[in-house]
């Protein structure tokens, strides 16, 4: 049995194999290139006894995963049979001792359940064996394994819960996560939780798989077997073909405000034909490949290819809605004898299993990801370019089985500017399921645990706190009684919580229906659950069928985890009502109220966020929903709230408040506004006002409002009077020139010391009296010091007596202004014979002086008389003399008298 070249050797296991346990590598890999390559992962496993590790990097369509699997398995088989791993075999009696025992399994880890089936199926054809027996695979609502099942395919949430329910994997000897390169949220969480496990068992192997160049990176996440240094790299050359790009975009964008242009997936379908035809005559066994980014798209592209193509053609769908048959067709070959085909697929093909027979890729450029917003606290899938190494991808599933070409239904500027790599799931996806495995495993939050990114903080902060309400974590972090019980029900937390829950109170069957509806991957026309719910239950659709399954298997769940179920809400819940009741126990924070608005329905939910309908939908007109699903808007909604409702059912009050009575709340709210304080005392669904009633406002709550207005309005919201205003002024200065003990009146400080001075006003304001009634200016004398005080007049006067007689207010600089001078605004004739600027403050800042006209216009600004006098004065004179005939303007102001008055009245 060849096993491949390493360094130009062939090695060979020739062993008796009368048990036929072992893999023939040699069948298996005929035509894959990785087959090169197993010699040397041989080697690098080898050397780490029963616990080997390693990281195959290897392009896409090499092989990696129809062979890597069956060689940990031969492996395997020698190790438990007792065989020396440094020659790897094994006498004819060990094999026959060893098959009487339990069979080592090798677990392969795939991203997609269609992959996992895929690759089964491939591996079992491959192997002569009947699939189910040797090579199985178990995805979810599907097993086909059994206790002979050496190699056995399954989902990353699938390995996640043999994991808590046997941290050691005792039964199984070897496994291998595929495509870690995609970087999906489980799988991120496997790489850890499996490290981990290494370190108790010294017999697991552990293999990554990664199509990309982040090889060294996982390579030193998952460690040496010795734990010395970084796992070996098994490196693969690229299996691809001549590979033909060529760029066709469309007129229409690809997005607007709703989503993806039907106009533009009438191009991908234009386009799609046209390739085909092209391709068909040079060959015409070449199939054809379409990328969307979602079911939907899929769909409207291959009813339109349908139209287009016609018979001639057949057209394919491949997304998660479809039935396990159909997904199997898709990836299957085309049948001899069979017209061409055209496999219209979302991301799902796009790595992890090879279409056979395509060699033409069409492909929009689009992904639809998670995204989380953390500002409104909701989740949902957003549409957007892929990234570069996703359109990488998917223009090599033409290359794989020959020359190929790929067609891009974009420019190559849009591909220049789309991001180099998909964004990690953990960076953005909701994690309160990711939290609860991590709290059962014993890491609360990921402390402690090797992941290849940390989780975002605020994340995982919101999703601990979620947990916490639902009760399946304590206060240590760890998972409670009934967060385990939680984790073992496959779906996120707070639908296991509803499952349990609701069964209380809807009874099993419609809180399986419900909870199946909300955790598959189902839309619902118009947002509305109950109407989709209604659909399912007679439709006979692959879709129907597989919610048919899920609803069976979480009502058995149900009934086996009935006792855990904590809660018995006193209201009763109608039919109409219990699907939004058990969607309401899911996600309380979702529960959704009418907002009185002009336009389009808006909905208020309990967590302060606003969402609108989509358009037309019949859910328009209640007052009260549970909410499934939000997401972002893509644009502008018609809403106007930026956020779109994408799933929900009805309720009615009291429901509601049933589902969430732990949000429920009554409070005095005291506002400061217009002027006063006001209080309502305000019966409350989290963000959702259920009653509001005018009261007298509380002490503490008044106080409270008040400091609340302070804080953002400062103390203007009490309004500063003239002589407040200029006794401020005054202290300003006094404290600028003399410090201490003058007080720093600048509105920092005097917000810091509002107890010193404004303690009583405080106090009327909060019982409600109106700013109106408040006058600043004795709060503020509080701050004066004493004995000092009493030289306040003359420090800073509040007027200076002019040569006129006239007492002129001083106008003292801003309270902000650190160089401002006091400056008095006079008429020019009042200061005749005025020599000497007066000084303020024991003679530290001189007065500046605006001395006006007549009419009261400024004609000069100085702090020195006696210049202006002698020098400008002469040419203010000339100019103002005739303007003002009345007003004395003589030759020599020195010795004029002062006076306010006309000639005339002199």
């Amino acid at each position: 049995m060849v096993f491949g070249h390493n360094g130009g050797v062939t090695t060979r296991l020739t062993v008796s194999d009368p048990a036929g346990a072992r893999f023939d590598l040699d069948a298996i890999g005929t035509g894959l290139v990785f087959a090169d390559a197993l010699g040397e992962l041989a080697e690098a496993l080898r050397a780490g006894g029963p616990a080997g590790t390693a990281v195959v990097q290897a392009p896409p369509g090499t092989g990696k995963t129809t062979l890597v699997p069956p060689l940990l398995a031969n492996l395997a088989i020698n190790l438990a049979a007792g065989a020396n791993p440094a020659n790897l075999a094994a006498g004819a009696a060990d094999l026959a001792a060893q098959a009487n025992g339990p069979r080592p399994r090798v677990v392969v880890s795939q991203p997609r359940r269609v992959a996992a089936r895929s690759a089964a199926r491939r591996l079992a054809a491959l192997d002569g064996s009947r699939l189910g027996d040797r090579v199985g695979y178990t995805v979810r609502g599907e097993r086909k394994a059994g206790p002979e099942t050496l190699i056995e395919f399954v989902t990353p949430g699938i390995l996640l819960r043999r994991l808590l329910a046997d941290p050691g994997l005792e039964t199984t000897s070897a496994v291998i996560l595929d495509e870690v390169h995609e970087r999906g949220l489980e799988t991120d969480l496997l790489l850890g939780m499996l490290t981990e496990v290494r370190q108790l068992r010294g017999d697991l192997t552990l293999v990554a798989m990664s199509a990309t160049l982040d090889a060294p990176r996982f390579a030193a996440l998952i460690g040496a077997y010795d734990g010395g240094g970084p796992a070996p790299v098994v490196d693969c050359p690229s299996a691809l073909q001549p590979l033909e790009v060529r760029w066709v975009p469309g007129a229409a964008p690809r997005l607007d405000d709703r989503g993806v242009t039907r106009a533009f997936l009438d191009h991908v379908a234009d386009t799609a034909v046209a390739a085909q035809a092209e391709a068909h005559t040079v060959d015409p066994d070449i199939d054809a490949l379409v990328f969307l980014p979602g079911a939907w798209e899929v769909q409207y592209v291959a009813a339109r290819l349908r139209e287009r193509a016609g018979p001639r053609v057949e057209v394919l769908e491949l997304h998660g809605r479809i039935g396990p048959a159909a997904q199997d067709r898709a990836v299957s070959g085309r049948v001899p004898g069979g017209l061409p085909r055209i496999i219209v697929s979302t991301a799902l093909a796009e790595s992890s299993l090879t279409v056979p027979g395509v060699r033409l890729v069409v492909d929009s450029g689009l992904s639809r990801e998670p995204r989380r917003d953390s500002t409104r606290g909701m989740s949902g899938l957003v549409t957007g370019s892929c990234s570069r190494a996703s359109a990488d991808q998917r223009a090599g599933r033409a290359a794989r089985q020959g020359p190929g070409l790929v067609v891009r239904c974009y420019d190559q500027k849009t591909f220049g500017a789309a991001p180099a790599h998909r964004t990690p799931e953990i960076a953005a996806a909701d994690l309160t399921g990711a939290a609860l495995v991590l709290a059962c495993w014993g890491a609360p939050s990921g402390r402690g645990l090797t992941l290849p990114d940390a989780p975002p903080q605020a994340a995982m902060n919101e999703a601990i706190e979620v947990l916490s309400e639902l009760g399946a974590v304590g206060p240590d972090g760890l998972a409670t009684d009934l967060g385990k019980t939680l984790a073992r029900i496959p779906a996120d937390p707070r639908l296991a919580r509803a499952l349990l829950d609701g069964t209380a109170v809807v009874g099993q069957r419609t809180a399986a229906e419900t909870v199946a509806l909300v955790s598959g991957d189902l839309r619902a026309p118009g947002a509305d659950l109950t109407r989709l719910l209604t659909t399912l239950r007679t439709d006979r659709t692959p879709e129907a069928r597989r919610w048919v399954e899920d609803v069976r298997r979480m009502a058995a769940i149900a009934r086996q985890e009935e006792s855990a179920a904590p809660f018995s809400p006193a209201v009763p819940v109608t039919a109409a009502e219990s699907v939004g009741f058990v969607v309401a126990l899911a996600f309380p924070d979702r529960v959704a109220h009418r907002v009185p608005v002009a336009g389009p329905q808006q909905y208020l939910l309990s967590s302060g966020t606003r969402a609108g309908l989509p358009a037309g939908s019949a859910l328009s007109g209640h007052e009260w929903l549970a909410v499934a699903e939000v997401s972002r808007a893509q644009g502008r909604d018609a809403a106007g709230t930026g956020a779109v409702i994408r799933s929900a059912a009805a309720l009615t009050a009291d429901t509601a408040e049933a589902a969430a009575g732990h949000l429920l709340s009554e409070t005095v709210e005291a506002v400061f506004s217009l002027g006063r304080v006001t209080a309502r005392r305000e019966r409350r669904l989290g963000a959702i006002v259920l009653s509001s009633t005018p009261v007298r406002p509380p002490a503490e709550e008044g106080r409270a409002a008040v400091a609340r207005a302070m804080e953002t309005e400062g103390l203007g919201m009490v309004g500063w009077s003239t002589a407040a205003d200029g006794l401020r002024r005054r202290l300003a200065l006094l404290h600028r020139e003399l410090g201490d003990p003058w007080p720093d009146v600048s509105e920092r400080a005097l917000l810091a010391r509002l107890d010193e001075w404004l303690a009583p006003e405080l106090e009327a304001l909060a019982s409600g009296t109106a700013t109106a009634g408040i006058d600043l200016a004795d709060p503020l004398r509080r701050l004066l010091p004493w004995p000092d005080a009493a030289r306040l007049g003359g420090l800073a006067p509040e007027r200076l007596e002019v040569p006129s007689g006239s007492r002129v207010r001083i106008g003292y600089p801003d309270v902000a202004d650190d160089a401002g001078r006091p400056v008095v605004a006079v008429k020019l004739q009042e200061c005749f014979g005025w020599a000497q600027t007066p000084r303020l403050v024991d003679g530290r800042v001189p007065v500046l002086f605006h001395l006006l006209s007549p009419a009261g216009r400024p004609l000069a600004v100085t702090d020195d008389l006696a210049s202006f006098w002698s020098g400008p004065y002469a040419q203010v004179r000339a100019q103002m003399r005739g303007r003002y005939p009345k007003h004395p303007w003589p030759e020599d102001p020195w010795t004029a008298p002062a006076t306010a008055r006309t000639k005339n009245r002199m």
